[in-house]
């Protein structure tokens, strides 16, 4: 990497459904332009919609249109992950690097997902990173659209943090949570004064 780095990278992780994106977008209204939201699909759907002739701003969404696409995603994803682990990492940082470390020092990334991404992570910018992991009981991830997809909910994209336990901090966003105000708080106090 270059000189110029963030000031705190705030790792989001959790299951499909449990608030990840909502949450991370409520962090971005808080914090303005101090922030930035990286995500890691964000490279991997580039490619596939460049190289199937897809609409990228549906697979960047959160519809049935990237759901139809989400195996082929994964298995390709997990393909290129093999050759070089923090492939992704690299491009969705370097996509934002140049025109943001210096003018947004916080960087929220919304979507890890194996215990590789949180190597490159620590490895590239040491103790910068924070790793937040969003939980949910079942019960309200399918009150929010979830249903059980074999070969997505069962594999290394969304399992590969089961068993990750140095999480900095871990927040319940299913029933008996508390409110988003006390979220955003909790989050907040990871982040150096800057």
């Amino acid at each position: 990497m270059t000189g110029m780095s963030p000031q705190v990278i705030l790792l989001f992780s959790g299951k499909r459904k449990c608030g990840k994106d909502f949450l991370t977008n409520r962090l971005k209204e808080k914090f303005g332009e101090t922030c930035e939201i990286i995500r890691i699909s964000e490279p991997i759907k580039s490619h596939w919609a460049k190289e199937n002739n897809l609409n990228l701003n549906e697979l960047l969404s959160d519809g049935e249109y990237k759901e139809f696409y989400r195996l082929a995603m994964i298995k390709w994803s997990d393909e290129m992950r093999e050759k070089d682990y923090g492939c992704f990492c690299r491009t969705a940082c370097g996509n934002v690097i140049l025109i943001t470390a210096l003018v947004k020092p916080i960087w929220i990334v919304s979507d890890i997902r194996r215990t590789t991404d949180i190597q490159w992570f620590k490895e590239t910018y040491g103790e910068l990173v924070k790793t937040i992991r969003l939980t949910a009981d079942e019960d309200t991830r399918i009150e929010r659209g979830f249903q059980f997809k074999c070969g997505v909910d069962d594999v290394a994209s969304e399992c590969g943090l089961d068993n990750y336990n140095e999480w900095n901090l871990v927040i319940n966003n299913g029933k008996g949570k508390q409110s988003l105000e006390e979220q955003l708080s909790r989050i907040a106090e990871l982040i150096p004064v800057l």
